[in-house]
């Protein structure tokens, strides 16, 4: 039997992740207590193969047993993964003002949204380290749609590693387990044919080629996750994610994810993203004005154009 847990913060996106699952033929259940979970997985070994259960705070202090219950469901060889759904404080207070929903721990803990936030994080501290972390701090409802089709293709049993883009303008991504800076290098952004480009169109991969330091960086990137990534495959680690920052995450990250994905392509579980390009882009298209030097068929592997009608936020 396949067992996927799914836990995280009020606000993150749960109820998006949960749907996909169930979508995706599993049998899903919303908000059940920790103490359950052994007695429900016994009650359905003989005719479901695949669960999907999402857990969080409201199961109260008892959610702190979840390794033990993971623990022993292993050993009873159920083949058990867990999802950690996590946000910034700033974007799950916007959602809750946004939803005008009560935090679930707002009967017990006082101080408003943002002391429910903190208590929850403490409650949840444990479980974040166990599991696939995903940051939806700047993902649409249909970009966490698809990041959770995208881990669901993966071979659990073997450790993921994830390469994403950002700007640092927009946050350090809080799943992100290495963060390395090219802010240093030199900017395309300020040549004016490349600037409503992103690091996957080729005139901008040849602005970076002729940097030697760009080669070097990406190297020496490279260089340290090769050294690393068998000690934590062998530390049963779910995934790894590697985070490379620029200032507006378009063209410097981009081109370096993109250099890194595919040195490690073969034979190794890997996911992309590039968080920020999307709206860079989108942002760039309102000031810029295109010419004839400027390919109009870029293809960009981003979240969905926030510029568009939102959907309703993560939940």
């Amino acid at each position: 039997m396949q067992l996927i847990l799914l836990s995280g913060l009020s606000g993150s996106g749960k109820s998006v992740a949960i749907k996909v699952l169930e979508d995706a033929g599993y049998f899903a259940v919303d908000n059940l207590p920790t103490s359950l979970i052994a007695s429900l997985v016994a009650s359905l070994v003989d005719s479901v193969t695949r669960i999907a259960i999402s857990i969080d705070a409201r199961s109260g202090e008892s959610v702190a047993s979840l390794p033990t219950t993971v623990s022993d469901l292993t050993a009873r060889g159920v083949t058990c993964s867990i999802i950690y759904l996590d946000a910034h404080d700033d974007a799950l207070l916007r959602r809750f003002s946004e939803t005008r929903r009560p935090h679930p721990l707002a009967e017990r803990i006082t101080g408003g949204v943002a002391a429910c936030i903190a208590e929850e994080r403490r409650m949840l501290a444990e479980i974040a380290e166990l599991g696939f972390r995903i940051d939806t701090s700047d993902a649409s409802p249909n970009a966490l749609r698809g990041w959770i089709k995208d881990w669901l293709k993966l071979d659990r049993s073997r450790i993921a590693l994830t390469f994403q883009s950002f700007g640092f303008k927009h946050g350090i991504p809080l799943d992100a387990d290495f963060v390395f800076d090219a802010r240093f290098l030199p900017n395309p952004y300020y040549d004016p044919k490349l600037r409503p480009l992103s690091g996957r169109d080729v005139p901008v991969k040849a602005f970076m080629a002729a940097e030697p330091n760009v080669e070097r960086f990406t190297n020496d990137i490279a260089e340290f996750i090769m050294r690393w990534l068998p000690s934590f495959a062998r530390d049963n680690r779910a995934g790894l994610m590697i985070a490379v920052g620029c200032t507006g995450g378009q063209h410097r990250s981009v081109h370096i994810v993109e250099e890194l994905a595919q040195r490690f392509s073969a034979g190794r579980q890997l996911l992309v993203r590039h968080r920020d390009v999307a709206d860079a882009l989108s942002t760039m298209g309102s000031i810029a004005t295109p010419t004839a030097n400027v390919p109009t068929n870029a293809t960009i592997n981003a979240t969905p154009n926030k510029s568009a009608k939102p959907e309703k936020p993560p939940h």
